[in-house]
């Protein structure tokens, strides 16, 4: 308890809270946190450090480890061809998938953001898939994408069109894959919901009164105070395709011709397979920095394309050299 000693100096007094109580009201807020912290050295920040120092050793699971330096790099680059084919099959997959994430996201936001009887059943509805785990996913598009009995072919069939064998077809299995994991995409959803509702309903009334229509409005309104909603979703859009794995592992096992073989799959298999852990350490900050350089390519553009509300860019204006003169008024 603070104690009160009292000062003669008129008729004020002062209270001293003891020195003890003091060092504890520091001390507290560090225990609340430490449990994070630890929980962050640990299991984060520690293993991250560790695979990047494995990544210089040829490091086998059972065996003999050995320090080699950049000689994984240097494999990887110049005598590794299922890393290039994997890279690019990565990329083509995060050319299809980023957009389209990003559109279907924004469309089905913008059809529940209006004011209709049950948008919260369809809410629910769309969001669902999201928290399905990845293999009964995986068993779920089996059976859509069969070639014998799935039901994507029936429906084709009823309009006369013969579907091919999705997920054994080199030419649609990379098709098929960006299609089922559009599938998972009711977080992203909501985070665009969260952001149309955000919009002020002023401005489309102004927008209106100045006789802009329904697509004028989406892109001189809604598409620039949604910006950075946007860029939130396309960086994690970003991420989740270098990070794709677990619908190929189970749906096509890489195949067919390596057509799926994603970057994923390739560090997966280096790790896990042939138990090459410092080879699989140095895919895996590979792949990190081509991450980090593509976020930092996204966050540089978005100088040009991005809107924060109450934010106003104002050029430099030149300040003019004195000379000496007066002007007339």
């Amino acid at each position: 308890m603070a104690q009160t000693y009292p000062q003669v100096a008129g008729e004020l007094t002062v209270s001293f809270k003891p020195k003890r109580k003091r060092r504890w009201g520091g001390v507290v807020p560090c225990l609340f946190i430490f449990p994070w912290i630890f929980g962050f050295l640990v299991f984060t920040l520690g293993p991250l450090l560790f695979s990047l120092i494995i990544s210089f050793f040829d490091w086998p699971i059972v065996g003999k480890v050995r320090f080699i330096g950049l000689g994984n790099y240097v494999d990887m680059f110049t005598d590794d061809p299922l890393f290039w084919k994997s890279l690019g099959v990565t990329l083509k997959f995060a050319a299809l998938f980023v957009p389209l994430n990003i559109i279907v996201a924004l469309g089905l936001a913008m059809l529940l953001n209006q004011k209709t009887r049950g948008s919260a059943i369809f809410r629910t509805a769309f969001y669902l898939p999201s928290v399905i785990s990845g293999v009964a996913l995986a068993m779920i598009w089996s059976w859509v994408y069969s070639g014998d009995y799935g039901i994507f072919n029936y429906f084709l069939s009823l309009l006369g069109v013969q579907g091919p064998d999705w997920l054994n077809d080199i030419h649609w299995s990379l098709v098929a894959m960006v299609v089922a994991s559009l599938w998972g995409q009711g977080s992203m959803m909501l985070v665009f919901l969260a952001g149309l509702k955000g919009i002020p309903k002023d401005l489309y009334e102004s927008a209106s009164i100045d006789g802009a229509g329904m697509l004028r409005q989406f892109v001189s309104v809604t598409i620039p105070m949604l910006s950075p909603t946007i860029l939130f979703n396309l960086i994690t859009s970003i991420i989740a395709a270098f990070q794709q794995l677990t619908l190929a592992l189970l749906l096509t096992g890489g195949g067919p011709m390596k057509a799926t073989y994603f970057y994923a799959m390739y560090m997966y298999e280096n790790a896990f397979k042939f138990f090459k852990m410092g080879y699989s350490a140095a895919n895996a900050w590979f792949m990190f920095l081509i991450v980090l350089s593509l976020t930092f390519l996204v966050f540089k553009s978005s100088e040009a394309w991005v809107f924060y509300e109450g934010e106003m860019k104002r050029k430099p204006h030149k300040k003019s050299k004195p000379d000496g003169r007066r002007r007339s008024a």
